[in-house]
């Protein structure tokens, strides 16, 4: 499974740092002390519960070296896992503690992931984020980091965070800053909270595709309009599983929302808090829903369809892909 081209549409740089990195970065941190910090619960309660892990990635990402050292440790994690397109998000006001611009951090990563790209083979872009407990200044302020950086390894603007815990309200501007000026944009949604979060973030944000999205599985009528207008759900089983947003895999919506017709991708969403590599994420589809190797092209192509990238590399994947599932 591991040999077998692959895309990864949903992936968190700041909660993918392996042990080898978060050890270079700390040398005082244990395995021990890494599996309890760095790697959520298998089944919280909440995702607020899940998200209390993630700090321990950004914390360690504070300079321009432990940004790139980070940005190439992601590298060989996707080069082991047979991803051959990525696109890589972070929240670029979570690394100012030692004294960097929020710029300035946006620079090293677009450039360290650009160099990473041309030496792996590996086509990636980037996406900032925003979180829902921030200001409405910091929101704004990364829609126009993404607007500076446009053209380059940045791709999309997104909001991420506990969607359950914060109203949208200080996000509207950034987003519609980004429908102003063409940026490609997504959104977490239907993770924390239900179908109605879904249907919010359509109205307000306008987004071409849903971070996660699971619960849109609660609404026919959403599922049908997400299945009409093509917004693609990055969907992140284990990770589903694990923040509670589903009850367990075996009941997981994903093949059900493939049977509706909805365009859905398959990720790992945090590779260290969920403590999951693609592969081993496709091997529990297939084990658990008896997908073959047609279904995992299907996902991987609805993917490409929904990447933030140009056509000419979505029909290169697309080809890519082809020869090796076939």
């Amino acid at each position: 499974m591991r040999e077998l081209p692959k895309t990864e549409l949903h992936l968190h740089l700041d909660c993918s740092l392996s042990y080898g990195v978060a050890h270079a970065l700390n040398p005082e941190l244990t395995p021990e002390q890494y599996a309890r910090k760095f790697i959520a619960p298998p089944k919280c309660q909440t995702l607020a519960e899940f998200l209390g892990t993630a700090p321990s990635g950004s914390l360690l990402m504070q300079s321009e070296h432990a940004l790139r050292l980070v940005v190439r440790d992601l590298f060989a994690q996707l080069a082991a896992d047979g991803v051959i397109y990525a696109e890589i998000r972070f929240a670029p006001h979570l690394h100012l503690e030692g004294g960097m611009r929020v710029d300035d951090v946006v620079e090293v990563i677009d450039d360290e992931v650009a160099r990473e790209s041309a030496r792996t083979g590996i086509a990636a872009g980037v996406i900032l984020c925003t979180l829902r407990h921030f200001t409405r200044e910091q929101s704004l302020e990364t829609a126009r980091l993404v607007e500076r950086f446009r053209g380059r390894s940045v791709v999309a603007l997104d909001v991420a965070g506990d969607e359950a815990g914060f109203p949208i309200d200080a996000h509207v501007d950034a987003f519609r800053h980004a429908i102003d000026r063409g940026l490609h944009r997504t959104a977490h949604a239907g993770e924390a909270s239900g179908a109605n979060s879904v249907w919010e973030t359509l109205k307000h944000f306008r987004p071409t595709r849903i971070g996660h999205g699971v619960r849109s599985i609660e609404d026919p009528r959403l599922i049908e309009h997400l299945a009409a207008t093509r917004i693609h759900l990055e969907v992140c089983p284990s990770s589903n599983v694990q923040t509670n947003a589903v009850a367990s895999y075996d009941v997981h919506p994903i093949a059900r929302l493939v049977a509706a017709g909805v365009s859905t991708g398959i990720n790992t969403d945090a590779r260290t808090n969920t403590n999951i590599a693609l592969s081993e994420e496709y091997e529990r589809l297939a084990a658990t829903f008896g997908w073959s190797g047609r279904d995992f092209l299907a996902r991987n192509l609805d993917a490409v369809e929904a990447s933030f990238t140009d056509d000419a590399t979505k029909a290169r994947l697309r080809d890519q892909l082809t020869r090796g599932w076939s």
